[in-house]
This record gives C-alpha cells, sequence and structure tokens, in this order.
C-alpha cells in the first residue's frame, strides 16, 4: 500500500464539489487516512509550491491557493500516487480524458479542481507538510 496527497482547490470547495471528488476517489479504490479544511496562508502556499518559485505561473497559483479553503487528503491503495494520477487527469482539464475529476470539476489550466502528488517522494513530503504522523490513519 501508497499514501499520497490530494488537495481539493478552492475551485472545488466553492462550487461545493468536494464531496463529490471524494466519493469519485473512494469508488476509484482510495482509502481516506487525512482530511482536513483550511484556508491556507500566503506564507503556506508559498512554501508549498516553492518548487515552481522560478516559473511564470507561481504568483497567479499562490494566490488562486489562497483564494478560499482547500481539503488536503491523505489517500491510500496500490500505487498511489501513479493511480490518483490517472484519476485526476492531464493539467490543462482542455486535455484531460473524460470521467477523470479535472475533466469533470476543473474550468481552466489553473483551477483544474485537485493537486496531486507526482512521486513518492514529493508525497512524503507533502503529507508531512499538512498532516502530523499522529493525524493519520494507519491501515487496518
Amino acid at each position: 500500500m501508497q499514501t499520497t496527497l490530494a488537495i481539493l482547490k478552492p475551485d472545488t470547495v466553492a462550487a461545493g464539489n468536494a464531496g463529490k471528488v471524494l466519493a469519485h476517489l473512494e469508488k476509484e479504490g482510495f482509502t481516506i487516512r487525512g482530511l482536513k479544511v483550511l484556508h491556507l496562508t500566503e506564507a503556506q502556499a508559498q512554501s508549498f509550491y516553492e518548487v515552481h518559485k522560478e516559473r511564470p505561473f507561481y504568483g497567479s497559483l499562490v494566490e488562486f491557493m489562497t483564494s478560499g479553503p482547500v481539503v488536503p487528503v491523505a489517500l491510500e491503495r496500490e500505487e498511489a500516487v501513479t493511480q490518483l494520477r490517472k484519476v485526476m487527469g492531464a493539467t490543462d482539464v482542455a486535455k484531460a480524458e473524460e470521467g477523470t475529476i479535472r475533466k469533470l470539476y476543473g474550468t481552466s489550466i489553473e483551477r483544474n479542481a485537485i493537486h496531486g502528488s507526482d512521486s513518492p517522494e514529493n508525497a512524503a513530503l507533502e503529507l508531512s507538510f499538512f498532516f502530523s504522523r499522529a493525524e493519520l490513519l494507519a491501515a487496518r
């Protein structure tokens, strides 16, 4: 089993689609091991997305991710990182496959409904950003 991080972005929460996305993830075989709702501060968003600091979209990404509540979710299943990336769909919603979360709930390349870790190593780092070990439910 592997654990990865998803973040339901402000557009998903504002549109009232958080529950639908969580249900979609569970239907795809993910088990929720941790979940919270929070409003990122600018400093938190800058720190989380620091890897993109030199990219032209960094400022607008930080602004977007602080525009409303987000829902970080720790998800577990076999090959969780790879499977979440598949279920999310392409970053650009126009290129996302039918039935993926981004195709169903995203509206643009930036307002694309969900973030997911891109590697097991980044999943571990990203999970520790939002969750302490005590907050993550152990596998049963």
